[in-house]
């Protein structure tokens, strides 16, 4: 049986200023996604279309506030509404922790297509080209998760190799689930939808695969980590995070025929 090495979670420490390893993961996300988007400039149809490195950086920015607004409201609405309805001032202060992924995609969606507008550009080409960037950043926050010691994993068998005691969560080892989204949502996905995309695809397909990708992943790994506490399993004896996947799954598998029927019609 292994035991979480309880890291510290601040990495740097200089005078007042500390730096934790979770930003860090942050900023290595965001640093991964420039270094593949410049990459993904050379698929097509972006390198016939002309697209350029500062179109990749642009959509960083944008991508980051939806992140970090639409992750904040979905954790507000999704996880906690009654306790931000009675203190409405702890939605701003995001430095407490609770984002939600649900959110944070919401956010990432309109966010880029506000700036597809403003750019003359199709929404959907602009979510087709950063669908496949996307993974690894999901991979650098669940070790982030990791570090902490947080969003620790289900009650697991003693025997399992790789079961894990989260001081936090009590005796019990528990399984790493925050290992497991890091290898399913993380390493996996991107795999796939890296080599997917590399040859043309219709409009849309590579979003409608990166949604319905996403969200077989996590619902498979939400059977490994342990639910939310104030809210436990809910209807069918799902989590909220698996309910949230459900309707991605539909999404994707929706916007998957109608990409085909489109260009089938054209």
């Amino acid at each position: 049986m292994l035991i979480h090495p309880g890291f510290d979670p601040v990495a740097v420490r200089i005078g007042p200023l500390a730096v934790h390893w979770y930003g860090l993961m942050y900023l290595l996300g965001f640093a991964l996604f420039v270094w593949l988007g410049r990459r993904r400039l050379r698929h097509e149809p972006y390198r016939t279309l002309g697209w350029q490195p500062r179109d990749v950086e642009d959509m960083l920015f944008w991508g980051v506030l939806g992140v970090i607004v639409g992750g904040r409201l979905g954790y507000v609405l999704f996880y906690k509404p009654l306790d931000y309805l009675a203190q409405p001032w702890q939605i701003f202060a995001v430095w407490q922790g609770g984002m939600s992924f649900h959110g944070g995609l919401a956010g990432v969606l309109i966010a880029l297509a506000i700036w597809a507008r403003r750019q003359h550009r199709p929404w959907l080409q602009v979510m087709d080209f950063i669908a496949p960037c996307v993974p690894t950043g999901l991979a650098a926050g669940r070790i982030g998760n990791f570090i902490n010691g947080e969003l620790w994993g289900r009650v697991a068998s003693p025997d399992l190799p790789w079961a894990m005691v989260f001081p936090a969560a009590g005796p019990l080892p528990r399984h790493p689930s925050q290992l497991y989204q890091f290898a399913l949502e993380g390493l996996l996905l991107f795999a796939l939808l890296w080599a997917y995309a590399r040859t043309p695809r219709r409009t849309g397909e590579v979003s409608a695969a990166f949604l319905t990708g996403y969200g077989v992943l996590r619902f498979t790994a939400e059977f490994f980590r342990e639910p939310d506490a104030h809210l436990g399993l809910l209807s069918l004896g799902l989590s909220m995070g698996q309910w949230l996947s459900l309707p991605m799954v539909v999404a994707g598998l929706a916007l998957w025929i109608w990409a085909r029927r489109r260009a089938e019609a054209t």
